[in-house]
């Protein structure tokens, strides 16, 4: 950045301190939101393609069943082409966010990712099916980095993990929605249109919401300030504090004295390699690799462990249902216990949850055993989905958060990539139990990985965990 362009460090307390001081407020719940609803929209897609699985398969677009990478054909093609866009985009454009700021990106990738949603309802051949959906993965890949990255640098520092992890209470009823949804519509066409069809042309709304709710959003006054941007960054802290202020009727808390300013920095790939953040690097990046072998490796093929398990078709739609409704529930749990427990902890607690889970499902064969335990691990899955955003995003500086976020996520879309045909290859040969093994090693490597090497986070100001 020129130097010329930097403005001149004001006096008085810093605007990181003051942010920092913030008592909750509605208006912070009503910002976080706002922002949440894009979230919203990512995560129905993510967790839809399990539960439209048996319509693409009925309508004859795809099949299930191990085979080549290359085979569009196959179901796997289907979740594979997306999380490959979402691979390309948080390892190599999650800079941009860094870049062009975090208000901006929010509009932008919502946009192209409804127009990418409306093709795929239109769309019949299953090449350009995918085509499509690695542009939605494009965008959605962006638009999660992004948002974590939005969120930590606008609220406080004492409750950061509970607004970020209330925020996905409302997100992951994406979850329930998208399998109800399914539940009613893929059995079914309604007006002669494939059911699955109508499930996925509902995500493509998006691009309305998007026009709504980013009015009056402002940008990261944190962002502002690594850019240079002080007098900016001035304004949009001092509207947050007069719209706070105004809600609770008394004056704001004093801010704190040990919060540092943030230099003008725009950062570089490398840091992340540094000598200070490449344990973090490591450690975050095995968690994801390995989280997306549960979440994804369960959710999207509930359906068809279900069938192995003797369940019909008719039926796995609604057990699915009903084990995914605890989404939120699993999200609530994340946001009560966000500031009460180390947010590592909470890590390692989930991924012992997911195994114990795990053993049941892939024994049990009564519906109320099987339905339990699938009812656990969806309790896990969407625990631990609701404390790694938070834990991610405060384990760097905000010169590189969303690149580094970006980077360490980009390795659960590689295992996202690869999980489908594992999952296929393991319960075409091996039943339910076969997955189960899989998802077990996995959550080992996250009891291993972020138990030991994991910092805590909890209640402590982004500058100072990330210098």
């Amino acid at each position: 950045m020129n130097a010329a362009s930097i403005e001149p460090r004001r006096s008085g307390p810093n605007v990181l301190a003051r942010i920092d001081r913030l008592p909750p407020s509605r208006y912070l719940v009503g910002l976080v939101g706002r922002i949440a609803s894009g979230g919203w929209f990512e995560f129905y897609e993510l967790f839809m393609p399990g539960f439209i699985a048996v319509g693409l398969v009925k309508s004859g677009i795809y099949k299930f069943g191990a085979g080549s990478m290359f085979d569009p054909h196959l179901f796997a093609s289907f979740l594979a082409s997306f999380f490959l866009g979402m691979l390309v985009s948080t390892s190599v454009f999650s800079f941009i966010s860094d870049g062009s700021g975090r208000r901006a990106i929010f509009a932008r990738s919502m946009i192209v990712y409804s127009v990418a949603q409306l093709a795929i309802a239109l769309l019949s051949d299953p090449l350009w099916i995918n085509v499509a959906r690695f542009v939605a993965g494009l965008a959605v890949g962006m638009q999660l980095i992004n948002n974590d990255s939005y969120v930590t640098e606008l609220v406080p520092r004492a409750r950061r993990g509970q607004y970020m992890s209330m925020s996905f209470i409302f997100i992951l009823t994406a979850i329930p929605v998208s399998a109800l949804l399914a539940a009613l519509l893929v059995p079914h066409a309604p007006l002669g249109i494939a059911g699955w069809r109508w499930v996925v042309a509902i995500g493509a709304t998006s691009g309305i919401v998007v026009l709504f709710v980013q009015k009056g959003l402002p940008e990261s006054p944190r962002w502002l300030e690594v850019h240079g941007r002080l007098d900016e960054a001035e304004r949009v802290v001092a509207g947050i504090e007069a719209r706070v202020q105004a809600e609770l009727g008394r004056p704001l808390p004093a801010p704190a004295d040990d919060v540092p300013e943030a230099e003008a920095n725009t950062g570089s790939w490398s840091e992340m390699f540094s000598a200070f953040y490449l344990p973090r690097t490591i450690m975050i990046s095995i968690f994801q690799f390995a989280q997306t072998v549960a979440v994804f490796g369960f959710t999207a093929f509930v359906p068809q462990l279900l069938i192995k398990q003797g369940f019909n078709i008719v039926h796995s739609l609604e057990y699915t249902a009903l084990i995914v409704l605890l989404a939120p529930i699993g999200a609530a749990c994340a946001s009560f216990f966000s500031e009460r427990i180390e947010r590592k902890w909470q890590l390692v607690g989930t991924a012992i949850l997911i195994g114990v889970g795990g053993v049941g499902f892939a024994s049990g064969h009564s519906a109320a055993m099987v339905l339990a335990c699938g009812a656990l691990i969806a309790l896990g899955n969407n625990w631990m989905i609701a404390i790694f955003h938070p834990y991610a995003a405060e384990l760097f500086p905000t010169r590189i958060r969303a690149r580094a976020v970006g980077f360490t996520f980009s390795w659960s879309r590689v295992s996202s990539i690869f999980v489908s045909y594992w999952a296929a290859a393991l319960l075409a040969g091996f039943g339910p139990p076969g997955v189960f093994a899989m998802i077990g090693a996995a959550m080992a490597a996250i009891v291993i990985s972020v138990g030991v090497f994991g910092p805590r986070t909890n209640g402590r100001s982004l500058e100072v965990l990330s210098p």
